[in-house]
């Protein structure tokens, strides 16, 4: 399938306007929260279902045979090997709370390669997009290349997480820790608004677990276009979700990893 990534990218913006429509009319209003979970809470609301439904809309008009897969609506329909994959509000926690740390996540991918990312905060007008190598926001309508810091040293780094709940097992707290003791200072909240601030410069390293692709593929093209790095704690492709480790520099990257494979 040939077509042009601005054809790609304008469609993808196209749908995250739509998008923003709907969840910025529900945002900070009385909401009815569901529970998809029997054990434990995985929230949703309607805002997110309809989201993704006006995101899958607008893409599908736009590239009928582009596969699309979405939280919401997690089997992939569509015959091109190409797949659009949608998270409609990563941090639906904050959102019910009022914290405009979410995000609606946009991402094209062949396989485990993705080719564009998108990350939209509708609420403080902020928009972060990924391809070919490079990442710029936009931001309250100003126009700026994104670049991470230039922290090499784990003892100076800000590291950013979205919650310590998230590393479910013994091992996973254990070595999240240990990078917690050796860098300057740790941080709680953010879901996907974290890795915009690492890819900005503020974060130098964002550091998670217990997540699923559509989380994922929207960052890669957004953290590795700024010049950080992005992997699984085994230090492979992230595409497939599971732990996460997004570093401002390469040599961050390397320090951090050793600790979360307990070596």
């Amino acid at each position: 399938m040939n077509i042009s990534i601005d054809a790609l990218l304008q469609a993808a913006e196209t749908a995250a306007d739509a998008a923003a429509a709907i969840t910025l009319a529900a945002f900070r209003t009385p909401l009815h929260v569901e529970n998809k979970l029997e054990a434990g809470f995985d929230p949703v609301t309607k805002a997110d279902r309809d989201a993704e439904a006006v995101i899958k809309q607008v893409l599908k008009d736009a590239f009928p045979d582009i596969g699309f897969k979405g939280e919401e609506s997690p089997e992939r329909i569509g015959g091109s090997d190409l797949t659009w994959v949608v998270d409609p509000i990563d941090g639906t926690r904050a959102f019910i709370t009022g914290m405009p740390l979410w995000g609606t996540l946009i991402a094209l991918s062949r396989q485990d390669r993705v080719f564009l990312g998108l990350i939209d905060q509708p609420f403080l007008q902020e928009r972060y997009i990924g391809h070919s190598g490079r990442a710029f926001a936009v931001c309250q309508g100003d126009r700026r290349t994104l670049s991470s810091g230039g922290c090499v040293e784990l003892e100076k780094a800000i590291v950013q997480t979205t919650s310590p709940t998230m590393f479910k097992t013994v091992p996973e707290q254990k070595r999240f820790a240990a990078v917690a003791d050796a860098v300057r200072l740790v941080r709680f909240g953010g879901d996907c608004y974290a890795y915009a601030m690492l890819a900005s410069g503020y974060v130098d390293l964002v550091i998670e677990a217990d997540l699923q692709p559509y989380d994922v593929q929207a960052l890669i093209p957004i953290v590795e276009g700024a010049g950080g790095v992005i992997s699984n704690w085994n230090g492979e492709h992230a595409a497939d979700g599971g732990t996460l480790l997004a570093a401002a520099t390469s040599e961050l990257h390397a320090q951090a990893l050793r600790l979360l494979r307990g070596v």
